[in-house]
């Protein structure tokens, strides 16, 4: 048999196999409940798997991205998978997007993070998927404000790389007199902008891709913005690698109704409030410590409901199944005049 009869030969074979592979996930997606769709445990496991498999001249990430696509297709073939994302097009967050659910969605992009929420809530979209922090500018503000008052549930967190570019209908950055961007944006690339565009205004727009749009329209105008936002409006890259942090990374949430069953590397996001009185929150912290649970983030925020008084976003490693979790929030609760648990979620990477 020559190489070309073989190669035929595997290819009819893995078209068996993954149309067989389809149609059995589709089966087991219709038997679940809508809530329950994005099975986060379940391609948890399977990318575990890819991870373990080595023989591959395929790096892990591309094997990741391959099944990526058949998850979205089935997921699409059981009905459609709208997600709602703080737009319009070629944002970051509408990158991450791709990176959640593949490319077999119906996009519905939103003017603003608590449109986002809404959609979901009301039935209209799926999903939803929002910003959540930045390694270099820290949380985001609007998300953190939902994420107390939503019923929805975080079903799963990535990690994407923020690289920004500078775009312009112009030819040269000389001739640019304003700089469009999002406050964070604007935020992460304020080094590079003093030393390069000293003399231009910084105006702060909604999205990255806003700024785009701006830019495409307006002489001597440029935007920081992704290289997809470039492509979309029909800029100019004129500079590429703006942020000042090369480690420069956003964490965003998918969100849902109904909650991943444990994968058992998972993590949990709680918000909570302490009783004034002193020592409170170290009694609030100490069942992590006697647990042995790992407490991976906590920041305080302004209670908007009270004046001076601070609610505590908190992630730990878990999940709200296990029983030393289980066990620590039962603890935690006798110390907090309120807690919520935002949801229990594969740890994303």
């Amino acid at each position: 048999m020559s190489k070309k009869e073989e190669l035929e030969k595997l290819d009819r074979e893995i078209l068996r196999l993954i149309s067989r592979r389809a149609g059995l996930y589709v089966e087991a997606l219709r038997n679940l409940p809508p809530e329950e769709a994005f099975d986060a445990g379940h391609r948890g496991r399977t990318f575990a798997l890819i991870d373990e498999t080595d023989a591959s001249p395929l790096t892990p990430e591309i094997m990741k991205r391959l099944y990526l696509e058949i998850f979205s297709g089935c997921l699409a073939a059981v009905s459609p998978v709208t997600v709602a994302f703080l737009g319009p097009e070629g944002t970051f967050t509408g990158i991450a997007v791709h990176e959640f659910l593949g490319e077999s969605i119906v996009a519905l992009p939103q003017r603003t993070i608590q449109d986002v929420f809404r959609q979901v809530e009301s039935g209209a979209a799926r999903f939803g998927v929002v910003p959540v922090e930045n390694s270099t500018e820290g949380s985001v503000t609007y998300t953190l404000d939902e994420l107390v008052e939503t019923d929805l549930q975080i079903l799963s967190e990535r990690y994407v790389r923020i690289t920004y570019s500078l775009l312009s209908r112009e030819q040269e950055s000389a001739s640019i007199r304003k700089v469009y961007s999002h406050p964070q944006s604007l935020g992460q690339c304020k080094g590079w902008l003093r030393a390069n565009l000293p003399g231009a205004a910084m105006e702060a727009v909604d999205s990255t891709s806003t700024a785009a749009e701006m830019a495409s329209r307006e002489d001597g105008s440029a935007a920081i913005a992704s290289s997809n936002a470039g492509a979309l409006y029909g800029l100019t890259t004129l500079a590429t690698m703006l942020e000042d942090s090369r480690q420069n990374y956003t964490r965003f949430f998918l969100m849902g109704k109904g909650s991943p069953a444990p994968t058992g590397s998972d993590k949990t996001s709680i918000v909570c409030a302490v009783q004034d009185r002193p020592g409170a929150l170290l009694a609030l912290l100490a069942p992590f410590s006697d647990a042995g649970i790992n407490m991976m983030r906590i920041e305080s925020r302004p209670d908007k409901k009270k004046m001076w008084e601070y609610i505590f976003f908190i992630d730990f490693g878990g999940h709200r199944d296990d029983s030393l979790v289980r066990d620590a929030l039962g603890k935690m609760r006798r110390e907090t005049v309120f807690l919520k648990i935002l949801g229990s979620y594969p740890a994303g990477g």
